[in-house]
């Protein structure tokens, strides 16, 4: 999206109140599957290495009483996340500001925090827009290609399909942690019984708990980023999934100008169209971190399903 615009100075604007950056980062792991069950961390410059386990060590026999011990030692390397810049551009009709009982940041923060965690989503699930500097896989992706993948009604029912998924990453030496949902998906295994007849779906035992399946928390991902046609269910170890929030959010409010897409057309003018426009810039970084393990060598591994 293109943007010409004429700004003043968000830092007196009523809009934007302060500190806004610690708002939108506290609520962002609300908006994003990705933030909500990666390991999230935060980042003080533009790179972080992120060690990884490359070699194991190994034991061995001593040979009768005098026998030698041998040495053996763990290798690790490093994993570089790179923190890419990701935008969104809220507009707002002027009508809000002529209203003073309207609460206009409580109103516009919502829109924001959807909007980001939906590209961060798009880009660390399914790999969508993904930037060039984050080598590792997405999410998705990386699972089919490692073939961890369940057809949904291999099995007799949606909990033996989900349970071969777990047994796909014990097998490599992975715990289950927990599940990204589509949007509905814990209506559809509601019904499902286990073979003694029992539900495999537990409801939270209080209100704003996530639901659990086999005692795993489900995620169900409603910010517009999912892609049912590619996936029901996504489950896996989310620790070895690492992303990056610098706290450099910056803000500022466009009284005058045009949004534009990719091929020119306005999409929105500021002045002939009453409105302004709050623009959000943040930096964010991914990495996939896949370390060694005794049951399989990292190239016959994946961390999800």
């Amino acid at each position: 999206m293109a943007l010409e615009m004429i700004t003043r100075d968000s830092g007196s604007d009523p809009l934007v109140p302060e500190p806004v950056a610690a708002e939108v980062i506290k609520e962002l792991p609300k908006a994003s599957a990705a933030l909500s069950l990666c390991r999230r961390v935060q980042m003080s410059s533009k790179t972080l290495r992120q060690p990884v386990l490359t070699t194991l060590p190994q034991a061995y026999w001593v040979a009768g009483d005098t026998g030698l011990k041998q040495t053996s030692k763990a290798d690790w390397d490093q994993v570089e996340m790179v923190a890419e810049e990701l935008a969104v551009i809220v507009p707002v009709p002027d009508a809000y500001f002529s209203d003073s009982q309207v609460p206009i940041w409580t109103e516009v923060r919502p829109l924001l925090t959807q909007a980001i965690g939906q590209k961060i989503d798009e880009a660390v699930i399914f790999g969508s827009a993904k930037p060039v500097t984050w080598t590792s896989p997405a999410i998705l992706p990386g699972a089919v290609t490692a073939t961890n993948v369940v057809e949904l009604g291999t099995g007799t029912d949606i909990g033996v399909d989900v349970a071969a998924m777990g047994g796909l990453l014990a097998q490599q030496g992975y715990n289950l942690s927990s599940f990204a949902a589509e949007p509905g998906f814990n209506w559809r295994v509601i019904g499902a019984r286990d073979g003694n007849g029992q539900s495999v779906y537990q409801t939270p035992l209080q209100a704003g708990q996530p639901s659990s399946l086999y005692g795993r928390p489900v995620h169900e991902v409603d910010n517009g980023s999912w892609v049912p046609t590619l996936a029901h269910l996504i489950g896996g170890d989310f620790s070895k999934a690492v992303v990056g929030v610098r706290q450099d959010i910056t803000f500022k409010v466009f009284t005058e100008g045009v949004i534009t897409d990719d091929a020119g057309k306005v999409l929105l003018n500021l002045m002939q169209q009453d409105s302004v426009a709050l623009r959000v810039v943040m930096r964010v970084g991914y990495v996939l971190a896949n370390p060694v393990s005794a049951l399989a060598a990292p190239e016959d591994r994946f961390p999800f399903a």
